[in-house]
């Protein structure tokens, strides 16, 4: 086989890995520390419910816990209202990995009694007490991001596979955008027919990066 005929070939693969993605995928290894960072943090939904009464002033923590685990990063998640931040309503601990084609995975993970661990995300080893193995993951709930270019993430649950029975629903979907600086997040509930029940008509929440 001569050159010219090894060039073409080379030419033809690199071609097939840039148009699938392939090559994308192998030029950025990182994605998953990239993503772990922009998720972790401090954010705030002010701004949105200061132009918009549907909205609530809702504060979301982000923490990296586990850092000696090797099998995938792991966040601590704190859901308050600005109102009531000594009794956030929503606690989950996400564990973040990598699928094959440059897929992230998003799983949720519950636990027992969480109030006892409000406030946690401040702390330099948030959940000391808590293991892998003290944790319920929400099976079918999990969300599948793919970096949509540069500068943001974008994800979703998989058609009804999230179980959910909070107000009547039979299944509940989350949308995710995540970037930098931002992170929007909308969740809504449906029952058997369909029908949404639970969550913002209009579109996601968008917290703010405020540190």
């Amino acid at each position: 086989m001569n050159m010219q005929a090894i060039n073409r070939i080379f030419t033809t693969v690199l071609m097939f890995l840039v148009l699938t993605g392939s090559w994308n995928c192998r030029e950025n290894p990182d994605d998953l520390e990239q993503l772990a960072e922009w998720m972790s943090g401090s954010f705030s939904s002010t701004e949105q419910a200061a132009r918009d009464s549907n909205f609530y002033d809702i504060r979301l923590e982000m923490v990296r816990i586990w850092p000696e685990r090797d099998d995938g990063i792991w966040l601590y998640v704190e859901q308050a209202a600005a109102e009531n931040l000594d009794r956030p309503y929503r606690q989950r601990v996400y564990r973040l990995s990598r699928e094959e084609g440059g897929t992230l995975r998003s799983a949720v993970f519950t636990f027992e009694n969480p109030l006892r661990f409000a406030g946690a995300w401040k702390m330099a080893d948030p959940l000391p007490a808590l293991s892998p193995d003290s944790l319920s993951e929400r099976v079918g709930c999990h969300i599948l991001l793919k970096k949509k270019d540069a500068n943001a993430f974008t994800g979703s649950t998989t058609n009804r596979d999230c179980p959910s029975d909070l107000r009547g629903a039979s299944y509940a979907t989350s949308e995710v955008t995540i970037t930098a600086d931002e992170m929007i997040s909308w969740d809504r509930g449906f029952d058997a027919e369909g029908n949404q029940v639970w969550g913002s008509l209009s579109g996601g929440y968008v917290f703010r990066k405020r540190e």
